[in-house]
């Protein structure tokens, strides 16, 4: 992906140098099947993040990959809000209201719960925020197999489809259903929407191909390995569990891929 020097946008809240203890509410929603993925992969006991998830701790030193890793996010956020501007208004007539990308590194808080290395990016609609720790980019190449930088921008663009579903009152009419369901029904709702977001990711990559140009050979084929790589099935594998397919939030692999092209 060609990034470097692009427009980047002013929607982002750089929480990178802050350092402190705090306090917030409880995870929920789109952060809480973040943490539980996650943690299914790195094998990480998230219960102690579930039970004092509202403390931020002290940031790690800026390094000069993560002023990189800012920047190339910044630059995929503009991407985005010029491509789901011109489909609200040329598809919708409706004027798109742009997400705001939280970064940090260490941990922080947020209306929807704390975050941390162990809860991945995730979205809150309580804030309208997507929570992103740059260092979760070298957890996805590392850890989790997908590498590449258009790989990166595909775990941005699918957490801003989370928004684009906030904004379209998507997120709010699920919520509700999964309030009155069983949790087998709650889980395949949560399935839905986020194989939704995975197609709205790969709509925004189609479009911001054509409308940029600054898509370079392979670059698609590096997101859907991503997709591919953080199906519920291959992370509960590789965490050295037998996948189950009634506990799943996100998807399988062949969906998450498939859902993005």
């Amino acid at each position: 992906m060609q990034w470097r020097g692009r427009r980047e946008s002013r929607n982002v809240e750089d929480r990178r140098a802050r350092s402190g203890v705090g306090r917030a509410g409880g995870v929920g929603g789109v952060g809480l099947l973040a943490v539980l993925v996650v943690g299914y992969f790195l094998g990480i006991d998230v219960t102690p993040l579930l039970q004092d998830q509202g403390r931020t701790q002290i940031s790690a030193p800026i390094t000069p990959a993560d002023e990189a890793a800012g920047q190339f996010v910044s630059v995929t956020l503009a991407d985005t809000e010029e491509v789901w501007a011109h489909v609200f208004r040329d598809q919708l007539n409706r004027t798109y209201t742009p997400a705001t990308l939280v970064l940090f590194k260490g941990a922080t808080a947020s209306p929807c719960g704390g975050a941390n290395g162990a809860s991945g990016p995730f979205y809150c609609p309580g804030d309208k925020k997507a929570y992103l720790d740059t260092d979760f980019f070298v957890t996805l190449e590392r850890q989790l197999g997908a590498k590449g930088d258009f790989a990166a921008a595909y775990v941005v663009a699918h957490e801003i489809a989370h928004h684009v579903q906030n904004e379209l009152g998507i997120l709010a009419r699920a919520n509700e259903v999964r309030a009155t369901a069983s949790q087998a029904q709650s889980n395949a709702i949560s399935v839905r929407i986020e194989l939704q977001a995975d197609c709205f990711a790969g709509i925004w990559a189609r479009l911001a191909e054509d409308k940029f140009g600054a898509i370079e050979p392979g670059d698609l084929e590096e997101a859907v390995n991503a997709a591919r790589q953080i199906g519920d099935d291959t992370l509960q594998r590789n965490a050295g569990q037998r996948p189950n397919p009634h506990s799943f939030t996100h998807g399988t692999s062949q969906q998450r891929s498939q859902w993005f092209v």
